[in-house]
């Protein structure tokens, strides 16, 4: 995440000495294109591991029943490109699946073979906070517990 940050800034500045203007809007030009994203890919110790790929499914699960909180937070427009056209899914549904690049959370195809690392949140906006993103995968998947 903090490669996001730093590669910002860096655009943000060389922009000002060209007059250029930059957009960080996920959809900046109306049109059937896909628009832009900051996917989060995510992975904790447990994830890494032996049978990381069981924890992986259990944070996916997780993932899923707060939705509404993590799309709430992750970037204004993000209805714009999230439409389940163009390699998203709809901002109302949550899917996940293996190298499905239309799901909300996508795992690669490796990932499942060597049954351990990492996934994908293909669901934030280019204008994502990625802090914010990342503390809300975070709480969700290590802190947060279903009542």
């Amino acid at each position: 995440m903090l490669c996001t940050v730093v590669e910002t800034a860096m655009i943000e500045l060389y922009a000002r000495i060209v007059t250029l203007v930059v957009s960080f809007d996920p959809k900046p030009i109306p049109g059937d294109w896909n628009g832009a994203g900051a996917h989060c890919s995510y992975s904790t110790k447990s994830m890494r591991e032996e049978d990381g790929y069981e924890v992986i499914k259990k944070a996916i699960v997780k993932m899923g029943l707060r939705h509404k909180e993590h799309i709430a937070a992750y970037g204004d427009g993000n209805e714009r490109p999230l439409t389940r056209r163009h390699e998203t899914a709809d901002i109302n549904t949550f899917l996940w699946g293996v190298a499905n690049r239309g799901a909300s959370i996508r795992v690669g195809r490796d990932i499942e073979r060597e049954g351990k690392w990492y996934f994908d949140d293909r669901r934030p906006a280019s204008n994502t906070d990625p802090y914010v993103v990342a503390s809300m995968i975070a709480e969700t998947t290590i802190l947060w517990n279903k009542s």
